[in-house]
């Protein structure tokens, strides 16, 4: 298909996913593409962090047949506007976890998902995101196998490496056994804050990934206000380094 799948994942929780979500999907916006963000975590935060409501469209759209001119409109009444040119969302809740569920049961092949992607093939979308829960389990499988392009954030911390090894493991099992396509964009350093922790951490990620460890994002009190405000950090604070940070990350991504 013409838009180019990225999925953020790893498969721990708070390390970062949805914020990097968000904001590289608004900056790729800002620079002129068009982006469809997907929502497939059931606590359905991205959507809170765009000051919206979170709603049942990503589990319509997961579980909807698509095989009639009406089930079509259907899904696609579930594309919400932003508020922001060129960045649109099909919100999540936590019914998603009920599609899950639904996925498994019918047994849905893993390229399953990417193939409901055929839906917006002709509605000009340069990117679609998708932004996925921590919990390991078929959806998540299915939105890796979609994806051109994975992009794992993982706090620099000690306790985030293991899963971090843990997502790789499940992007070569998809290679290897699955036939998947696509790759591994990079390895995300996120809550980097300069303690010896932080150092050590990146250390031995630049040692096990080296060329695909990003620029990190550094701690910063203005990320968890634009939580409270329902903004995108450039909207909230565009001259900050939070804002340069995801301006790196989102010209790496305009690169492929």
């Amino acid at each position: 298909m013409a838009a180019k799948v990225i999925t953020i994942s790893n498969q721990k929780g708070g390390v970062g996913k949805t914020t990097t979500s968000v904001n590289l999907a608004h900056c790729l916006a800002l620079r002129g593409a068009q982006v469809l963000l997907i929502d497939l975590d059931p606590q359905g935060q991205s959507a809170t962090k765009l000051g919206m409501d979170g709603e049942m469209g990503a589990f319509y759209f997961l579980t909807t047949a698509q095989s009639s001119p009406a089930e079509v409109v259907f899904v696609k009444q579930w594309v919400r506007e932003t508020g922001r040119d060129g960045l649109k969302i099909i919100p999540g809740n936590s019914m998603t976890n009920s599609a899950q569920m639904i996925l498994g049961v019918q047994e849905r092949p893993v390229s399953y998902i990417r193939d409901l992607l055929k839906l917006f093939v002709r509605d000009g979308f340069d990117y679609i995101l998708f932004d996925t829960s921590p919990s390991v389990g078929g959806l998540q499988e299915r939105a890796l196998w979609a994806s051109d392009l994975v992009i794992i954030p993982t706090a620099t911390e000690f306790a985030s490496l293991d899963a971090l090894a843990k997502t790789a493991e499940t992007l070569r099992a998809l290679r290897d056994t699955k036939g998947w396509r696509g790759g591994m964009m990079g390895i995300l350093p996120t809550f980097f804050d300069g303690t010896r922790e932080s150092k050590n951490s990146m250390d031995d990620l630049q040692s096990e990934f080296s060329d695909k460890v990003l620029q990190p994002i550094h701690k910063a009190t203005v990320l968890r206000e634009c939580w409270s405000e329902g903004k995108t950090i450039f909207e909230h604070a565009p001259e900050s380094r939070s804002a340069e940070e995801y301006s790196a990350l989102a010209k790496a991504v305009l690169k492929y």
